[in-house]
């Protein structure tokens, strides 16, 4: 393990036992905290992560105190591209304490300049890590509009009295109400009032995820070679979602042909607990075929649940063109991000070229750590 000492920080590789300090340093900028299994899992159960012996999972410094004051983690990740397996790592909860960060670039240029990877990748960049990135000549994802959200209000008493506390306003319970009403009225008026669509597709939750998955996958990449896909199989989606699902977190829609699925979606959760909002997000969806219109009713068997459970909002960002014009045609509200979310740097000048191209990408965020 390499260590270098800089006026009295010592930067190196992280390590399990570093959890207890990186969980300290997050909640000091309220980032959210993790059980340790759930931390753990993104390398000790990560089938990528056992492939490649020596694997960093990411690097930390400490001050003269041995305490950590900086942290990137990093995650190894399967994709494919024109029948070739890349090797792709996602940055991944990015924090340096205030007193530190002009000490940013030296953290993340031990990302960065990793020599076996094809393809970094950093997908849940905010305003203040964005400059920091874009020194290392990353590349904002060519398709879709990852400094937006398109979202619609799935319980508007819980939604009204969240955005009242985000403005400050201290009259939130019993402004709540009548904003919500008014919400209500302008979304029946403007059609946000979304009633469950099945356009003839059968659309079931599935808890778990089956042999379907990798018959799924594997016609997907067969389909769709000259895409740049993140693995899908099976056991990659178990280990992606394996404690969101086993906490309610994370919502499998299916639709299926005869016993073979044509086309899946899942929602995650991404609360804000700050504004006490509860926030259902789309991560992906993927058909075989061209019919994206199966999103359609797939959406909205997510809205109905949503209300059901009384969560607050549904959201969606990024995606390509296709996919967003059917997110469209259900007249969702939007909002402007603080910045844009997903950036991504290649490994070699060809992939670089290759990845100009806008026809390659069907971004989501599945891709990086968006949803872990």
């Amino acid at each position: 393990m390499s260590i270098a000492t800089i006026t009295g920080l010592k930067f190196r590789q992280a390590a399990f036992e570093d959890y207890e300090r990186i969980a300290t340093l997050q909640s000091r900028y309220a980032m959210g905290i993790e059980s340790y299994e759930a931390w753990s899992h993104l390398w000790a159960n990560n089938p990528a992560f056992q492939k490649f012996q020596g694997w960093p999972m990411g690097w930390v410094f400490e001050n003269e105190d041995s305490e950590i004051v900086g942290h990137v983690a990093n995650i190894p990740l399967p994709y494919e591209f024109a029948n070739q397996t890349l090797v792709a790592a996602a940055s991944r909860a990015v924090v340096v304490d205030v007193r530190y960060r002009s000490y940013s670039f030296q953290l993340l240029s031990r990302f960065f300049y990793q020599k076996r990877v094809d393809l970094f990748l950093a997908t849940t960049v905010n305003a203040q890590a964005s400059k920091a990135n874009e020194v290392f000549r990353v590349s904002r994802v060519p398709v879709g509009k990852w400094d937006q959200s398109v979202f619609w209000i799935t319980n508007y008493v819980g939604f009204s009295k969240s955005l009242l506390a985000m403005k400050e306003i201290h009259r939130g319970k019993t402004l709540g109400y009548p904003l919500a009403a008014g919400l209500f009225l302008r979304d029946t008026v403007e059609g946000r009032k979304l009633k469950t669509l099945s356009n003839g597709a059968e659309v079931e939750f599935c808890d778990k995820f089956d042999e379907r998955f990798d018959n799924f996958w594997q016609e997907l990449r067969m389909n769709f070679p000259r895409h740049l896909l993140a693995v899908r199989s099976r056991e990659m989606m178990e280990w992606h979602f394996k404690h969101a699902m086993a906490k309610n977190r994370a919502w499998v829609l299916t639709i299926s042909k005869g016993s073979a699925l044509v086309a899946y979606a899942i929602f995650h959760r991404q609360d804000n607990p700050v504004h006490a909002l509860t926030r259902m997000r789309l991560v992906d969806f993927q058909v075989l075929g061209e019919n994206m219109e199966l999103l359609r009713p797939i959406f909205c068997q997510a809205i109905a649940r949503c209300r059901r459970e009384k969560i607050h909002m549904l959201e969606a960002i990024g995606f390509s063109a296709q996919k967003q014009r059917v997110l469209e045609t259900l007249a969702p509200h939007v909002r402007a991000l603080s910045s844009w979310r997903y950036f991504y740097k290649a490994g070699n000048p060809t992939l670089a070229q290759a990845l100009k191209d806008p026809a390659v990408w069907d971004p989501s965020c599945f891709d990086g750590d968006a949803s872990l």
